[in-house]
């Protein structure tokens, strides 16, 4: 099984937030997932984003594969 961070789109029409969450590759984006290890809020100035790090950290030490736009915010948050 090939575990992926990536994000997963929330909120209503127009203002959107998304979770950083750990699923399986084979999930579709908005679909199951294993565990919500942050929120990214991009509406509000700054950009708010809460990543628990503990759980990052384990995740991609068991092999977890990031998204291009997960491993910019995991940079931004300190937890990469």
């Amino acid at each position: 099984m090939a575990v992926v961070i990536r994000l997963r789109r929330m909120g209503t029409k127009r203002r959107p937030f998304y979770r950083l969450v750990v699923a399986d590759s084979r999930m579709p984006v908005g679909g199951r997932f294993i565990e919500t290890i942050g929120q990214y809020n991009l509406l509000e100035k700054p950009a708010k984003i809460s990543v628990n790090r503990e759980r990052a950290l384990y995740w991609l030490s068991q092999g977890a594969k990031v998204s291009p736009t997960v491993k910019q915010i995991l940079k931004k948050s300190g937890a990469l």
